[in-house]
């Protein structure tokens, strides 16, 4: 016989709790960026311990953005405090929930000598070997998937614009869905044959007669808009500037890259999309790791960002190859012969510009379009803009972190770029 067990109902149903309103209210903490607020100078590495994700949890609740009123009411004790021990179940339930849904991953990394070392702090454990470890929190590939979906939507809803399936151009193919006439069959087409449009041709050969005789000049097939394949590559700038003058705008850059890459992922699935941090040097990282990155070291060395973004490109067969490069100052750095890296922050160096134009040129040369968007709009930084975009023959948008999606998903869904031959 089937029981049903009755309990009381404390009003924090934890284990029904919506997630992805969680992650929602969540998103800003997940993609901080070590912005510490003002115009500190002092890079603050974002800390992902799941202690840090409590605190983050707690402060949504008592905020009141996450829980309802009456759910709220629960929280607090007959005297009006707040019962500590409903809140930690609750938040410890919520982090448990985002667990076995997939969407967060713990690991155990070791803990570094702050001052802490051998103390066995909260959300802290021990390995074998009595080392203390730090447990952390990581993003899943669900995780990063809902917060790039997230993002796109909340950038196509303040362009008030649908997105389309695939890139446009001017030439015709033979693929499956018919949106034109027909035409002759030549060999190579793919066999989507006009049925009417050759049994049309043979009846006026021969006449209407049983049997027909179809030659082979008399078939048709459909004809379907070309679409042509896409490899990005998102330049992204992390040097030191992305979190001076009292803004972060290493977090919305971040936010537009997961953006592209639900979008590319769902809706152009013969596209690629790879990310390329520009920093002292250069180097490329897997799109999973994004939402860990945090701003680097202080200068810019965008010749050495295009060179590799131009390798990446090129080694991939495609169609349209395009270089994204979202930044905010200037180049400063650039990578000699030697290996050494070559610094000057001060104004425009002719040794690193003349280099940096030189890589712009062989990208043109590559037929890799190169779009830029800056987030500053100083008068030397315009003229360089200009310089970059006259020899890429590309385009170039100053904008704020405000308008820097719809900049960028404008342009990408915009685009109607000729099949490269």
């Amino acid at each position: 016989m089937k029981f049903t067990r009755y309990g009381k109902w404390d009003g924090l149903d934890w284990e029904n709790f919506d997630l992805q309103k969680l992650m929602d209210q969540l998103s800003d903490f997940f993609l901080q960026s070590g912005f510490s607020g003002g115009y500190s100078r002092r890079i603050q590495d974002p800390d992902k311990s799941l202690d840090a994700l409590r605190e983050a949890i707690r402060q949504l609740i008592m905020s009141g953005d996450l829980l309802d009123e009456d759910e709220m009411k629960e929280l607090f004790d007959e005297q009006g405090y707040v019962d500590e021990k409903k809140l930690t179940e609750l938040i410890d339930g919520l982090i448990k929930r985002l667990m076995q849904q997939g969407f967060l991953r713990a690991q155990a990394m070791p803990q570094n000598n702050n001052g802490r070392q051998g103390q066995h702090q909260p959300g802290q454990g021990k390995t074998e070997d009595a080392q203390p470890v730090r447990i952390e929190f990581e993003l899943t590939d669900k995780s990063l998937d809902f917060l790039g979906y997230k993002a796109l939507t909340q950038l196509l809803g303040s362009m008030g614009k649908s997105y389309a399936g695939r890139h446009d151009t001017p030439h015709l193919s033979t693929g499956v869905e018919a949106f034109q006439s027909s035409k002759a069959y030549e060999f190579g087409d793919t066999l989507n044959l006009d049925v009417n449009a050759t049994l049309l041709n043979a009846i006026q050969r021969e006449g209407l007669g049983v049997p027909l005789n179809v030659e082979y000049n008399d078939l048709m097939v459909n004809q379907s808009e070309y679409t042509s394949s896409c490899a990005t590559v998102v330049m992204l700038d992390c040097s030191h500037s992305m979190i001076l003058y009292g803004e972060d705008r290493f977090t919305p850059a971040k936010r537009v890259a997961l953006a592209l890459t639900h979008l590319i992922r769902t809706q152009y699935p013969g596209d690629s999309l790879r990310l390329v941090l520009f920093h002292d040097s250069a180097e490329e990282l897997p799109l999973a790791k994004l939402s860990q990155l945090a701003v680097g070291p202080y200068h810019t060395n965008t010749a050495e960002g295009l060179k590799l973004a131009r390798r990446i490109l090129m080694s991939q067969r495609v169609d349209m190859r395009q270089i994204v490069m979202i930044t905010d100052g200037k180049p400063s750095a650039l990578t000699l012969e030697n290996g050494q890296i070559y610094k000057n922050s001060m104004g425009l160096d002719p040794m690193i510009m003349d280099a940096t134009y030189k890589e712009v040129a062989q990208c043109r040369r590559s037929n890799i379009m190169i779009n830029t968007f800056m987030l500053a709009d100083d008068s030397y930084l315009v003229e360089f803009i200009k310089k970059v975009t006259e020899i890429a023959q590309g385009k170039a948008y100053f904008t704020s972190v405000m308008t820097l999606g719809e900049y960028v998903m404008m342009d990408f869904l915009k685009r109607r770029t000729k099949k490269v031959r």
